[in-house]
């Protein structure tokens, strides 16, 4: 009797402690109006700053955002990044103080955590799972750098989006995001939407490196006259008046190397893309009908929705 009855008490420790945690997080959660169907979720940043997803921004003008006990304010967008799924909203109502977080890298597969989403101004909505998958820095279809993978147990549920994941300590550790993976929610980590959350309010847009080009994987054969690889990507598409283009690319070309870094994959020219500044020049060394070539190509930026380097 007295063990069922200190195990009822351990579990009502961990359910207040989850409902503190809400009703503690919640005050930061905002609900985002710019599109049709239902809202979508949001996190108070900074004072006046709140982030959401970019993929349930399908407006510009006539945004709203739901506050806590304060109901709903317009909302004007200061940029978005298809890359990370990120966008930034100025919400001068949304004058509070933004809530603790934490650290992305500390999870663990099968670790609790807690997903909030905002539908109704006097209570903030939950749902929880576990972590399914961690795993290093990695990229989005989009080119966007993600400084660590954290997969969900199952996909978001509508309106989760944009809302944070919040750890057993009550700290938000990133972002909910439904856009990269088709059956598990993932998450932005609150490193990466701190950075470019910073570069949209600077720029109102974050630059990233275009050349124009469509790759695939490709082994040189012997003698092409590339000794410093045996292998580099074949360039199967040029974009009309792309950088590429422009710097004498043609399809056919084998790219054995991009600003002096060998290139195997299409990964190894976005992470060189990923560190360069508008117009800045890049050496790449070809190989064209067997004979190596050099050209130098002028980096161009990426559209928002182009997903070839």
């Amino acid at each position: 009797m007295t063990a069922t009855k200190a195990s009822l008490n351990a579990l009502q420790a961990v359910s207040d402690q989850v409902a503190n945690i809400a009703e503690r997080v919640g005050e930061t959660v905002v609900g985002v109006h710019a599109r049709r169907r239902i809202p979508s979720s949001g996190i108070v940043w900074a004072r006046g700053v709140v982030v959401t997803s970019a993929h349930t921004i399908r407006r510009e003008d006539g945004i709203r955002v739901l506050l806590a006990g304060r109901g709903w304010v317009d909302a004007s967008l200061v940029g978005r990044d298809a890359g990370t799924d990120l966008a930034v909203l100025r919400v001068p109502e949304a004058a509070i103080e933004p809530a603790e977080r934490g650290d992305a890298g500390s999870l663990r597969v099968g670790h609790f955590v807690l997903a909030l989403a905002r539908f109704a101004e006097s209570q903030v909505s939950l749902d929880y799972g576990l972590v399914a998958a961690v795993g290093p820095t990695w990229r989005t279809w989009l080119g966007g750098e993600i400084e660590r993978l954290v997969a969900l147990d199952g996909g978001l549920r509508p309106g989760y989006s944009g809302g944070p994941l919040v750890d057993a300590r009550g700290q938000i550790v990133g972002l909910c995001t439904s856009a990269f993976m088709r059956r598990s929610g993932t998450i932005i980590p609150v490193g990466t939407v701190g950075r470019i959350t910073e570069e949209l309010l600077s720029h109102g847009r974050v630059f990233r490196g275009y050349l124009g080009l469509g790759l695939q994987p490709a082994e040189l054969p012997a003698g092409a006259g590339a000794a410093e690889s045996s292998g580099g990507l074949l360039v199967a598409a040029v974009q009309a008046g792309a950088p590429a283009e422009q710097g004498g690319v043609i399809v056919g070309d084998i790219l054995v190397s991009l600003d002096g870094k060998p290139c195997r994959a299409a990964e190894d020219v976005l992470a060189v893309l990923g560190r360069t500044r508008p117009e800045q020049l890049l050496q790449a060394v070809l190989v064209r009908g067997g004979t190596r070539r050099e050209v130098t190509l002028v980096v161009g930026e990426r559209p928002q929705r182009q997903s070839c380097p």
